[in-house]
């Protein structure tokens, strides 16, 4: 069986599109299993906020580091 972990801001999307199709299928089947985490789930503050302004300034976001990093070693804690 294969394993397959998401880590998304948007888990019911991401759930929504994995039960369609050959996803379903593969679930279904016993071929793979998806755990879908809410990275949102790992965030310190009271907004939940997943994303950080650019060093040095200019446009667009990037993901905070803290919340990616505590959602992998929680799923690395659940493989051992």
């Amino acid at each position: 069986m294969i394993h397959i972990d998401i880590i998304t801001v948007l888990p019911e999307m991401v759930e929504d599109a994995l039960n369609h199709s050959i996803m379903r299928r593969a679930k279904d089947h016993g071929i793979a299993q998806i755990n879908v985490v809410n990275l949102r789930d790992y965030t310190l503050d009271r907004h939940n906020t997943t994303d950080d302004t650019p060093v040095g300034g200019g446009g667009g976001m990037l993901m905070m580091v803290q919340p990616i990093a505590d959602a992998l070693e929680a799923l690395q804690s659940e493989e051992e």
